[in-house]
């Protein structure tokens, strides 16, 4: 079998051409004679590799002088204690939790401070953003938290929550560099790579820079604190040198394809596609709500008003998954946590690949309802 369509929320695919030019520098990255996961991270030839990277995302996101672009190991969920243990000066700060990775950074924090929920969609499964207009911010916190998307439950917020001048520290894991933004409307953002930049084992942090400080909570390992990495620019110690440097090449990959103007085309137009379908479908229903939905993760199940017997909805959900797997449509089972479906259309899988899977539940609808 060749390539399939690969619809997983992460690890997840990549651009083509990226792991081509990965797999033929593999060996030898341009004439050094040998391979990036082999050379010296205080090298020469990879100080070069680390600074485009951080370049080029620059360019991609406009990144203003005064934030810092940090390349860093333990993934989204180590940032989960790493923003408390830097951030939460008054050991106080407000969380929106909507959805399961929310829910695990609000309880992180609860073991530094006091973590306030301000608002959450918990009620109705995470199947919404809730209105974050006139959140009960109190002067004495010291950031909101968000999860800006929400990659079980496919959704995410169509604009951020009224932090009362607190600053806004976002999780953006599974929609960084999915469509432009405003870095200045944050103090921190975090992404984990492996959903839509790079392969797994990575966060990338973009922090304002007053924002980083020797003071951080009593006890903070050395290795959780942003000075110290800020302060070795990322190298304080051996950093992953091989995703940094497959990073920086989707980096220029997105540069040389319109940047993230051009990717929210392609990912409004990608996901309008799947969701016009699940609109007008009489077995499969979309779970997030309207004004809610993510261009990135698209949840569904089958639709419990059609198919009443929830054995019946159970099995029709795992038939599905067998049979779009046979005919190349891979990782559609939803997270194990909410169970169904859930289609995750990053900026590298193609449009092919949306058409591919609708004209399939197409035919599966006619077949079995």
């Amino acid at each position: 079998m060749g390539r399939v369509y690969n619809f997983s929320a992460g690890p997840a695919v990549l651009p083509e051409e990226v792991l081509k030019q990965a797999a033929n520098e593999m060996l030898d990255y341009q004439g050094c004679g040998m391979s990036v996961m082999e050379m010296s991270h205080r090298s020469k030839m990879f100080d070069n590799i680390i600074q485009e990277a951080e370049k080029d995302l620059r360019a991609l996101m406009n990144i203003p002088d005064n934030y810092k672009v940090l390349f860093l190991q333990g993934g989204g969920s180590q940032q989960f204690a790493m923003v408390p243990m830097n951030l939460m000066k008054n050991k106080k700060a407000g969380y929106i939790v909507t959805g399961q990775w929310a829910k695990k950074a609000y309880e992180e924090a609860s073991n530094f401070g006091d973590a306030v929920l301000l608002a959450s969609s918990k009620d109705k499964t995470f199947s919404y953003i809730p209105d974050c207009s006139d959140l009960p911010i109190t002067d004495d916190m010291d950031y909101v938290y968000i999860c800006e998307n929400n990659t079980i439950y496919g959704t995410k917020f169509s604009q951020l929550p009224n932090t009362k001048g607190k600053i806004l520290v976002a999780d953006q894991s599974s929609c960084f560099l999915s469509e432009p933004i405003d870095v200045t409307k944050y103090g921190l953002i975090f992404a984990g790579v492996q959903k839509n930049v790079g392969p797994a084992g990575m966060v990338v942090v973009i922090v304002r820079e007053d924002l980083i400080s020797d003071e951080v909570l009593p006890n903070t390992p050395t290795m959780l604190k942003y000075k110290v990495h800020s302060d070795a620019n990322s190298i304080y110690n051996t950093p992953n040198c091989w995703c940094i440097y497959v990073c920086g090449l989707v980096f220029k990959y997105l540069l040389n394809n319109g940047g993230l103007v051009a990717m929210q085309k392609k990912n409004i137009e990608k996901a309008k596609i799947l969701y016009d379908y699940l609109d007008n479908s009489k077995l499969f229903l979309g779970t997030a709500r309207k004004d809610s939905r993510s261009l990135m993760n698209i949840a569904f199940i089958v639709n419990p008003n059609t198919i009443t017997d929830p054995s019946k909805k159970e099995e029709l959900e795992a038939k599905f998954i067998a049979e779009a797997k046979k005919v190349g449509l891979e990782n559609l089972k939803g997270h194990r946590s909410v169970g169904g479906m859930r289609a995750s259309i990053y900026n590298a899988m193609p449009k092919e690949g949306v058409i591919a899977l609708v004209n399939f539940m197409k035919k599966f609808e006619e077949e079995n309802l």
